[in-house]
């Protein structure tokens, strides 16, 4: 007969958030099954006397077990460990982290802002030569396809360290590659301190490069921090906070260099507003290096949704990173999106690396326009960002919000494309904010609806993948778009994107909502965050959970 004192607390004084072992009176266990105090048993389930919880044998048709309960062979569940699904054993709430309490903490956001912080300040860094690249041409005496290799670096460096990178991440963890990151970040703006003479176009590189590597460490963690930190019904919303950074600092670098380094023939004067447009980047990103030693942790004490606790239960750190990859590419919705999303992403690239030079062939001499024209295009892309996060927290429908999302992606740069030659700055002005709401609106729902089609997967590798594809669609369509630009005028170059979108919308039609990671939430339901109060179990066929939040 196992008996449990319903008003059991955790280790921390807190009430127990799970329920406890719910018995009836007329229970009886074989004697040498012991169980966690943890697992709920539902009132009609009597373990016949002759039952032995081996795998192998096969339970008396009177004997119902909760599908989550893994009975590991030959071995009794001490209470200090759990059974979990596929027999791992994992750490009480003794240890650093208890699987049966399902909670939120409230260090999430600082580490989802700080985060978003270093972020934009290497999104900052990917633009800033492109913003003015008729400055830098003069300044360094190169071609303009030397500075378009400026940002292109940044795509170049993804594809080989994309895996080395995400295999990173399983291993070490977020913190790690949250150091490494913001750490080369800052290294990079400094080391451009250094390319400050005419001659050193190959240091301005160096620095570059140094900083495009820490963008691979960067551009796969928004799904990840989300999943680890957030809610159920916080997962986009995160997802594109965490976005919304690296596209606020696409949107500084189209506005800040035309204001601090104006176009200006004289060699001396030049050097000292470059050199305080990289003096200001460099301190920036020195403080947020050390912001992330001081706020990132590695993950919360409790996992903060059920679909989080259950991937670690399933985690195993003797899983094939090789059969890991090979399932994302047997999974052809994924695949799918994986190519849909590359399209879109690698048109944003492309336009984003190009677009003073569109702007300043129709219209001359308005760098700063054209700077202004990109900040408009990001900022309205921000804003579409978050409206769709909110909008799937609250709604879930992925398949149908990207689908509308990406048709009217091309139907803003049909619009766009068919306005940039009329003459009239403030109509392009209007045309690319509406185009760059979808455009890159877009970017952070291809990372939720991955993880969703991937669960549970790691969110890294998918995130990865996605990005990997953008790179590849990003070096691509910059260099032929460039190529078109030069030899046949922006509109040619401009219905040359038009046409990889039109395939991008119509293979996302194909993409089913095959929603997993909804489907492992929706086994268990979330109650909203309590404070402080105990959530006893009224009705015994039921198995609740309750979201806390947990102190800073």
């Amino acid at each position: 007969m196992v008996s449990e004192d319903p008003n059991q607390q955790d280790h921390d004084g807190t009430p127990s958030q799970t329920s406890a072992l719910q018995e009836h009176p007329n229970l009886s266990v074989h004697p040498s099954v012991s169980i966690h105090p943890s697992v709920s048993i539902h009132p009609s389930v009597s373990a016949h006397p002759s039952v032995s919880a081996h795998p192998s044998v096969s339970a008396h048709p009177s004997v119902s077990i909760h599908p989550s309960v893994s009975v590991y062979p030959s071995s009794s569940a001490h209470p200090s460990t759990l059974a979990q699904p596929s027999g791992l054993i994992q750490p009480s709430s003794s240890g650093p982290e208890d699987l049966s309490v399902i909670k939120v903490s409230k260090r999430r956001w600082a580490v989802v802002l700080v985060f978003s912080c270093y972020s934009m300040c290497n999104a900052f860094q990917w633009i800033q030569y492109g913003a003015i690249n008729n400055i830098f041409m003069h300044f360094y005496g190169v071609s303009a396809f030397a500075i378009d290799w400026l940002s292109m670096c940044y795509m170049v460096t993804y594809i080989p360290l994309l895996l080395p990178v995400a295999w990173l991440l399983e291993k070490f963890g977020l913190r790690t590659i949250a150091l490494t990151g913001s750490a080369l970040n800052s290294l990079g703006a400094w080391v451009k301190l250094g390319s400050l003479q005419p001659h050193l176009f190959p240091v301005t590189m160096l620095g570059q490069v140094i900083c495009s590597v820490a963008q691979v460490f960067i551009l796969g963690m928004p799904s990840r921090i989300a999943s680890v930190w957030f809610g159920a019904n916080e997962v986009s919303t995160a997802c594109s906070i965490a976005v919304f950074g690296n596209q606020l600092g696409i949107a500084i670098g189209f506005l800040v260099p035309p204001v601090l380094v104006p176009n200006i023939k004289d060699q001396d004067k030049l050097a000292y507003h470059i050199s305080i447009m990289f003096y200001i980047i460099a301190g920036v990103a020195t403080l947020l290096f050390i912001l992330v030693i001081i706020v990132f942790k590695e993950k919360p004490k409790h996992p903060p949704s059920r679909a989080q606790s259950l991937s670690y239960a399933l985690a195993s750190t003797d899983a094939s990173y090789l059969s890991s990859i090979i399932r994302f590419f047997k999974n052809l919705n994924f695949v799918l999106l994986v190519i849909t999303y590359g399209l879109n992403a690698g048109a944003f690239y492309a336009l984003s690396t190009l677009l003073t030079r569109m702007v300043i062939s129709h219209y001359p001499g308005e760098e700063v326009n054209a700077g202004r024209i990109g900040l408009t295009i990001v900022l309205a892309g921000m804003l579409g960002a978050v409206i769709s996060g909110i909008w799937l927290d609250r709604t879930k429908t992925y398949k149908e919000t990207t689908l509308v999302v990406y048709i009217m992606t091309l139907v803003g740069m049909v619009v766009y494309t068919s306005t940039l030659n009329l003459g009239h700055l403030w109509v392009v002005f209007i045309t690319a904010g509406a185009m760059g709401f979808f455009m890159t609106g877009y970017l952070p729902l291809g990372f939720e609806f991955a993880v969703e089609l991937t669960y549970p997967e790691s969110e890294g590798m998918s995130s990865g993948l996605l990005n990997v594809s953008a790179q590849v669609f990003g070096i691509i369509f910059t260099i032929s778009q460039g190529q078109i630009i030069d030899n046949y005028g922006t509109t040619p170059g401009n219905i040359f994107l038009c046409v990889f979108l039109t395939l991008g919308a119509v293979l996302t039609a194909f993409i089913k909502a095959d929603l997993r990671r909804q489907d492992a939430n929706k086994e268990t339901p979330e109650t909203k965050p309590q404070e402080g109060e105990e959530e006893e179990d009224r009705k015994s066929n039921k198995d609740p959970t309750t979201v806390q939040e947990e102190h800073f």
